[in-house]
């Protein structure tokens, strides 16, 4: 089983700082075109969600066990959610695990009721899209969401609902589509993490833009 917690907390931090080193110089070497001189937190963003793509993810979304602060899935498994948490982590040092637990710690009826539990539960909260959803808009990082691909910038979050009314999540990059017309999304839709070409595939149901100061 991943045990990351047998880990001291000093060694923890240090394997997530050598995991985000080699996320981001993975990131520099998949853009031969753009060394990461770009330091903002959304290009951060943008590197650690795209260095993901040179990793093979089987799509997973089965409840596990997981560390408190800090925990992850077996890093060879996730669903879109986990890009997004994974890029927090190495590219921000953001710990969506923590944060989200402690916002549903204090206020759980704000949080949606999908899934008929009672209380706050830390192993998988914050791997569903609906909580995110509404933790980013509790914290201000709610944006419109028009059918207008120049509004979107790299670094947003995006959310969709795809057939079956399955909730899906991804990251605005900085690349665009062959034609111009639209940026590449980084996400995991059921292939592993991967960048791709579908803003406007699926009704969008919300855009965020989550980058406190780090």
């Amino acid at each position: 089983m991943y045990r990351k917690d047998k880990l001291a907390p000093d060694l923890d931090t240090g394997c997530r700082r050598r995991q985000a080193i080699l996320f981001l110089a993975a990131a520099a070497l998949a853009l031969p075109g753009r060394a990461i001189a770009d330091s903002s937190p959304a290009m951060r963003l943008v590197d650690a969600a795209l260095a993901q793509t040179a990793h093979r993810v089987t799509y997973d979304g089965s409840y596990r066990r997981i560390p408190y602060p800090g925990g992850d899935v077996p890093v060879d498994r996730g669903v879109c959610s986990d890009v997004v948490i994974r890029a927090y982590r190495t590219g921000l040092d953001i710990d969506l695990q923590r944060l989200v637990h402690e916002d549903m710690a204090r206020d759980f009826a704000a949080y949606p009721k999908i899934w008929g539990l009672s209380r706050p539960d830390s192993n998988i909260d914050h791997r569903r899209v609906p909580n995110l959803a509404t933790f980013f808009a509790r914290k201000g990082a709610r944006l419109a969401a028009p059918r207008d691909a120049a509004v979107y910038r790299p670094g947003d979050l995006v959310t969709w609902r795809l057939p079956g009314n399955l909730p899906h999540i991804g990251i605005v990059t900085e690349t665009h589509s062959a034609d111009g017309a639209r940026p590449l999304i980084a996400h995991n839709i059921g292939r592993g993490p991967e960048v791709s070409d579908m803003l406007f595939d699926y009704p969008v149901a919300g855009r965020f833009r989550y980058l406190p100061a780090v």
